[in-house]
This record gives C-alpha cells, sequence and structure tokens, in this order.
C-alpha cells in the first residue's frame, strides 16, 4: 500500500477516535480542513512538516500516522515461530507475541523436558511474570523459594530478581508464560 494511502486509513481513524470534526482538526493542527479531505480520501500525499503538524495537533506520534495498522486480529502458527533453546535443546521457548512498546508485555508458548533447566537474570525492574502450566510440573525459584506448580496452576512473580525453572516432574512440561513490562 502506499504511504499516502496508509496516511488517510490512520488519520481517518484518530480523527474518528477522537471524535473530531473535519473543522476541529484543521483548527487544532494548522492544516486547512480541505487539505486534511484531501488527505482522508487518498487525493494527497502530505509533506513531512504536514504530517508533523497534524501528530502535533492531534497529539499522536508521527509514526501513528505512517505505520501501516495492524490487522485486528493476526494468527501466529507455530511453524512460523523461531525457537530459542537452552540447556541442550531440553528448555524451548516459542515466542507467540514479542515485546511491543505499546503493549507492554509479550506472550511466549515454554517446552521444557524431563530434568531441564534454565537460570534467568534479573529482568527491569518492576517485570512481573506470569506462568501457567497444561501439562506436566514446573520448580520456580525466586529469591531463594521454590515454588512447584503442577498441570493447570499459575504463579506470578516479580522477575527483577534472579529466578529459574526446573521440570521437576517425569514428563514433558508445556506453559504459557506472560512478561509484563512496567511503564
Amino acid at each position: 500500500m502506499e504511504i499516502h494511502l496508509i496516511i488517510a486509513k490512520n488519520l481517518k481513524a484518530i480523527r474518528e477516535s477522537k471524535k473530531l470534526s473535519l473543522e476541529k482538526v484543521a483548527e487544532l493542527t494548522g492544516v486547512s480542513k480541505t487539505m486534511i479531505g484531501q488527505i482522508e480520501r487518498g487525493e494527497s500525499a502530505p509533506t513531512i512538516t504536514t504530517i508533523w503538524k497534524i501528530a502535533n495537533g492531534l497529539k499522536v506520534s508521527f509514526t501513528s500516522l505512517i505505520n501501516h495498522p495492524q490487522p485486528d486480529t493476526i494468527v501466529v502458527s507455530k511453524s512460523d515461530i523461531q525457537i530459542l533453546s537452552e540447556d541442550n535443546g531440553k528448555y524451548r521457548v516459542y515466542p507467540h507475541f514479542p515485546f511491543d512498546e505499546d503493549k507492554r508485555f509479550e506472550v511466549y508458548a515454554v517446552e521444557i523436558d524431563k530434568g531441564g533447566f534454565l537460570s534467568a537474570d534479573s529482568h527491569m525492574e518492576g517485570t512481573e511474570e506470569l506462568l501457567t502450566i497444561f501439562e506436566g510440573e514446573l520448580t520456580v525459584r525466586v529469591n531463594y523459594e521454590e515454588y512447584t506448580i503442577e498441570s493447570g496452576d499459575s504463579i506470578r512473580f516479580k522477575a527483577d530478581r534472579p529466578h529459574s525453572y526446573h521440570n521437576s516432574g517425569e514428563t514433558l512440561t508445556r506453559l504459557s508464560m506472560v512478561l509484563y513490562y512496567p511503564n
């Protein structure tokens, strides 16, 4: 899609989400109502200066006007994910939804073979991890305390300190991991 059409779609979506008329956008940005209308219809390719005026006037980021909008629905196929592994392949991480600055979290699926272990360094201050075990058993060590959780159980902990994961059970452990980062 051409950039001026992306800008057209984004500008219209932002204007409508803020419930602003073309007149109000013109007033806030210093860009004429006619020009705003032409940009929204994809009839005009705005200059960088004009895009900055619109972004500043609407109090949105420059990139929110020029980035291709993300679809409302995204399907992530396990076969498309680059697997990360540790402990000689016994600890496997599937980054389904990597970190996104706007969302402040990331989501992983994790598989740990029997006996598999990973020691993790502290994440940035205020980071939390939320784990849900779907199969097997997991022992999590945080602040020198151990917590053993089984299939169907969940745990949330402050991950801004060293922590570790160990498959302490007799079978494969599968879990979901969400990392939440503070603002």
